[in-house]
């Protein structure tokens, strides 16, 4: 067997525990904890909620019938692969909410929201990081953004979820809608933490008259960085002669700070501009130097 091959088997088995683990514990949110108390989700899984507590349908049956059209959206607009690990994803979550027995955990209606929230975000989360998902509203919501040039994908399910908690208000009770919003918050920030970490990376740009020294004690501390030539300009002055490096450095939100630090050390009239990244392949972006 080739290393390539093997280093694919690696992938595939690791992006599979992450889904596995998904759907452990996204099961765990809705029947330890929502499903007794009638709360409900945002997205798909919400609506799937909803409809199971108006009509006394079974919720392993339809969360995959209100997400196959979803799926089927991200079969064309995202891809294959994606769109088969996304149902093989959610008949497993089906799956298990029908023959795995999750204890009630607690009839506090706080806790409930809040750890309900909790489960099922992490639970997202990590489906997301094995390369599925178990709601998917995202594809909708990429369709729609993608057709509008006024709307973002956070745009669409923000509104998708003003209704779906609209209609909790109406079918179920203001106090149950509420704790239902709980719960969606605990679970967006938990998704938040899981796919982005606290290693989420920020891009920074420097501008200094000293860019070598800032350069050289950037790279001291064991990161690296990429000099951009460019030209300065002011204003109404516009651009000038003189010419000067832009530094362009990646690091993680933890090691921040102290990139901060180690800049303005050196020049504290130094230009400095952050911008958060979704995502960074290759290249040297931690520091390797301990403090």
């Amino acid at each position: 067997m080739t290393k390539q091959k093997k280093s694919r088997i690696g992938f595939v088995l690791k992006d599979t525990f992450l889904i596995l683990l998904g759907i452990g514990s996204t099961g765990m949110g809705l029947k330890g904890f929502l499903m007794s108390s009638n709360f409900i989700d945002g997205g798909a899984t919400g609506i799937s909620m909803l409809l199971s507590e108006i009509f006394g349908l079974s919720l392993a049956v339809l969360i995959p019938l209100i997400n196959l059209p979803f799926i089927v959206m991200a079969y064309r607009f995202i891809g294959r692969t994606f769109a088969i690990r996304s149902v093989l994803a959610i008949a497993g979550l089906a799956l298990c909410l029908l023959v795995v027995p999750y204890p009630d955990v607690t009839p506090d209606s706080l806790l409930t929201a809040v750890f309900g929230g909790f489960f099922i975000g992490a639970g997202i989360g990590l489906a997301m990081r094995g390369g599925a998902v178990l709601d998917g509203t995202e594809a909708l919501a990429l369709l729609i953004s993608r057709k509008s040039r006024f709307l973002k994908v956070g745009d669409v399910i923000l509104i998708l979820n003003v209704f779906i908690f609209s209609a909790a208000v109406f079918f179920l009770s203001v106090e149950s809608a509420l704790y239902s919003m709980l719960t969606y918050f605990a679970a967006f920030k938990t998704i938040d933490f899981i796919v982005n970490g606290i290693e989420q990376y920020t891009a920074v740009m420097i501008v200094s008259e000293r860019f070598n020294e800032v350069r050289q004690s950037i790279q001291d501390k064991g990161w690296g960085v990429t000099s951009l030539n460019s030209h300065q300009g002011f204003g109404k002055r516009g651009e000038q002669e003189k010419t000067v490096d832009v530094l362009y450095v990646i690091v993680t939100r933890l090691e921040l700070s102290r990139l901060m630090d180690a800049i303005f050390d050196i020049d504290d009239q130094a230009f400095v501009s952050q911008s958060a990244l979704e995502n960074v392949d290759n290249g040297k972006v931690k520091s390797m130097t301990v403090h």
